[in-house]
């Protein structure tokens, strides 16, 4: 089977635009954090900036989803990009300078959530706007590749960077990256959408009905209300801080084991461009259920190797649920309100994670974090076990619509 989405102009120009965007800011997200605990070594600290990062995207998101279903979704995605390029050179030059604080680093984390809120619904809503039906599971899995190879060597590189210099230079490489991508989402030529004679509160009401209409939809998102908290909770901001305060694991550890998730990711995605997923939320969420291993490992035995192991069939599981639940929505949520239902997808997945940062940064200063983390492990795995006992989540398969039929506006 060929490459067919790569036959469509608009999104060779988009994929082009991502990828370059996703390798340079591979490097951040885990220089991120120990940047937070260069300035201030506590739990409390990486929470309370986590905490800002995920608060703002829940706050703008279900703007960000009417705005994507009302503008050119490529020149949303170019304007946040410019404002993401100003934000993360303004961090740059705070660690270079050696004044940057947790209250200022909390402040870039506002700025780069409120942008997430409008690219997220925005990236969701372009796809099937860019490539023939038959060709939206290959169009997510062959973006999901370039994410996972670059988290493969990404956490790696960063975890080198910290240890030897500074986490600045990777906000450096990251705003080149941000800069060169804006002019090739320039090229993403599609149709404008239709002008909306509604309002703002209408659309919202639009999007909501055709949110809770769905028995699936909802389930997951609120599963997953509860399966970020913890991830976000254990995993992120567990790990950071046992990786440098625990010699078993260490920085550069914890980059190799960032970089074995994000192998398992890679391998599937290449098989995930071939094989079609004929059920695909009930293969992805039998995959959620092995993003537990890693967690249960992290509490119980940080070791670097059987972590890395473990975080590999995880990584697995997650590209699994990923582009089967892209497929799902793009296929059974109508594209004209595609990214307003998916800001309320989000909005739910992510509305527990400021809950989750807080939380487990209070959790992991008074009590112990091993066993903190253990527990999240178990409940994560029961979470996603009871969801695939909904009926319209185990049974959904895939639908059936004209192979020949081009991207759509």
């Amino acid at each position: 089977m060929p490459l067919t989405a790569m036959r469509a102009p608009a999104f060779r120009w988009f994929f082009l635009a991502r990828a370059l965007q996703m390798i340079t800011a591979a490097m951040s997200s885990v220089a991120f954090a120990f940047a937070v605990l260069s300035v201030d070594n506590a739990p409390l600290a990486l929470s309370i900036v986590m905490t800002s990062l995920t608060a703002s995207t829940v706050v703008f998101l279900l703007l960000g989803g009417v705005v994507a279903d009302r503008l050119p979704r490529a020149l949303v995605i170019q304007t946040c990009y410019v404002v993401n390029a100003l934000t993360v050179g303004v961090t740059a030059a705070m660690l270079f300078t050696g004044t940057a604080s947790v209250v200022s680093l909390a402040a870039t984390a506002v700025i780069a959530g409120a942008t997430s809120a409008f690219i997220m619904p925005s990236m969701q809503g372009i796809i099937p706007q860019l490539v023939p039906h038959d060709a939206l599971q290959q169009a997510n899995a062959m973006l999901s590749f370039v994410r996972s190879l670059v988290t493969i060597g990404g956490p790696v590189i960063a975890g080198l960077v910290v240890a030897l210099s500074s986490p600045a230079w990777a906000f450096v490489i990251e705003g080149i990256g941000l800069v060169a991508a804006i002019p090739l989402l320039a090229m993403v030529r599609l149709p404008p959408p239709a002008r909306s004679s509604t309002d703002l509160f209408t659309d919202l009401r639009v999007g909501w009905g055709e949110f809770r209409s769905r028995t699936w939809l909802w389930v997951i998102v609120v599963a997953f209300g509860l399966l970020n908290a913890l991830e976000i909770g254990a995993w992120s901001v567990g790990g950071p801080f046992i990786a440098k305060n625990d010699p078993l694991l260490g920085v550069q550890g914890w980059g190799w084991v960032l970089g074995a998730l994000g192998a398992g990711t890679l391998v599937t995605t290449l098989v995930l461009m071939w094989l079609p997923l004929s059920r695909p939320l009930r293969f992805g969420m039998i995959g959620m259920v092995a993003v537990a291993l890693p967690m249960l490992l992290l509490g119980i035995h940080p070791a670097v190797i059987p972590l890395m192991v473990a975080a590999f069939v995880a990584g697995a599981g997650l590209e699994v649920f990923s582009t089967g639940w892209s497929v799902a929505m793009m296929e059974n949520v109508p594209g004209e309100v595609l990214s307003r239902v998916s800001s309320y997808d989000m909005l739910g997945s992510y509305l527990a994670m400021p809950l989750g940062t807080m939380l487990f940064g209070w959790l992991l200063t008074a009590g112990d974090p091993a066993t903190v983390i253990t527990a999240s492990g178990i409940i994560y795995a029961v979470i996603a076990v009871l969801t695939l006992c909904v009926p319209s989540v185990w049974r959904m398969g895939r639908t059936i619509r004209d192979a020949e039929r081009g991207p759509t506006a």
